[in-house]
Formats: structure tokens, sequence, C-alpha cells
């Protein structure tokens, strides 16, 4: 198995090695294969790997405690989760220093500050269960908005921009370059046109780093990637298992 390493643009490089790891049955697919998500799973040490070792900045990930990890890694998932309290609440859970202008700061730059002023109490408007009240493309924004609010040194978003209309992703995806900018950032994605710009793509099939590069050599290799994404482009979709085609990428 070979290794990833990636130096970002303020100083802290991240390196992966290895190939097995210890995690339940329950986190496989059907067919036995580890799915993609588990390497988000894998960095913020919700599983340890049993060979190999995974460095930031030089430091082993076993060597630290979660606590420590987890504030310095923001997280964006595809399914939103919100609390039952006021959009400010939610937006301030994750800093404890911020300030309320520090919220809607945070809000306008994630394109998330129109719609919640147009909400009948503006920031002041109390969610249901899991934000049920607003739509999937609002919660998702309310999520970056909450990210910046905490200012990790770190991203992980997993499919950030599923299961929303091509307006709202777009502002999504602008919400989400803010986000990253001045971060090492690693996402996953089906909809390769949210990853072009990264700096450096894995490309995985059936649990497999089959390619790895910019998007601009992956697709002048015209591989595996080159035929994903022009599918995706012509309109036809990926097809197969989403958990045996995706495309991780670290951005710096």
């Amino acid at each position: 198995m070979g290794s990833m390493s990636v130096t970002c643009r303020w100083g802290l490089s991240a390196r992966w090695s290895g190939s097995r790891f210890k995690q339940p049955s329950s986190s496989r697919t059907n067919s036995g294969r580890i799915p993609i998500s588990v390497i988000l799973m894998l960095k913020m040490r919700h599983y340890d790997i049993a060979d190999g070792r995974i460095l930031i900045d030089g430091q082993d990930l076993a060597k630290l405690t979660q606590r420590s990890l987890r504030k310095q890694i923001g997280v964006v998932l595809q399914e939103a989760f919100l609390f039952t309290d006021t959009v400010m609440n939610n937006l301030l859970y994750a800093n404890e220093d911020a300030t309320e202008e520090d919220a809607i700061e945070a809000a306008k730059k994630a394109n998330a500050h129109d719609f919640i002023m147009n909400l009948p109490d503006g920031y002041e408007t109390m969610l249901t269960e899991r934000g049920a009240n607003l739509s999937q493309g609002q919660r998702q924004m309310i999520t970056i908005a909450r990210a910046m609010v905490a200012d990790p040194k770190m991203m992980s978003l997993n499919e950030a921009t599923s299961n929303v209309d091509t307006r709202t992703e777009k502002l999504i995806q602008d919400g989400m370059r803010k986000l990253m900018e001045g971060r090492t950032s690693f996402s996953i994605a089906h909809r390769l046109a949210t990853i072009r710009n990264s700096s450096r793509i894995m490309v995985l099939n059936g649990g497999e780093i089959v390619e790895m590069a910019s998007h601009d050599d992956l697709m002048a290799a015209r591989g595996f990637y080159y035929a994903l994404y022009m599918s995706q482009f012509k309109g036809k979709g990926p097809g197969g298992d989403p958990e045996e085609i995706a495309a991780g990428f670290v951005s710096t």
C-alpha cells in the first residue's frame, strides 16, 4: 500500500499510510469493502488503524487525544445536523468565545444571511428538530456558517452538496470555497465539479485508490477519473455503487 503526503500552504503536512483498519463489521459494505466515509472517521479517530500511521503536521494521530484532535477539525456532512434552538444559538454553539457579530458575518460568507433575515424572527427564529422547518440547502448553509464560526485549522466535508438544486448547490459551493480558504480541507464527493480545484484528488474504486493527482493531470491521463468526469459532464452521472466510485481530495 502506498502513502499520501500533503504539505499545506500554511505549513501543516499530512501523511497517510497503511491499508488495514480496525472497525466494526457494520461499517463495511455488503461486498466487504471499506466505505470511503471511513477515511473521514479515521481522521477524526472514530476508528484506529491496525497498520501504518496517519500523521498531521508530523504528529501521529494515535498519540493525540480525541478531544484535542477534534477541536482542530471542522466537519460538514451530507446530512446537516441542527439543534432545536434559535438560528443564532445554532451558529454560536461552535465557538463559546464567538459573538453574534461573528455569527452574522459567517452567515453572510456562507450565503445564509439573506434567507435567515426572511425567516419569521430572523436569527431568533426557533428551529424544529434537526432543522426540519428549513430546506436541505438552507440547513447546509447554516452548517457551513457554523463551521466558519468554529474557525478550525482543518475541514472535513462529506457530500456537502448532495440533494440540493443547481442554484442552491452554487451558493453552497461558494460558501465552501470561503470556508476552505487558508485551511487544509479533505472532501468526499461524487459531484466531481465540486472538487476540481483541489490540489490533489484521490480517486477510489472498489475501496482502492486507483489514481491520485490534480484535476488537470487526471484529465490528461484519460483514465478512470477522466471517464467518470466526462460521464457527469454529459449528464449521464457516474453510475455504480456510490461506495465504489468516489473522489476524495485535499485542498490547500
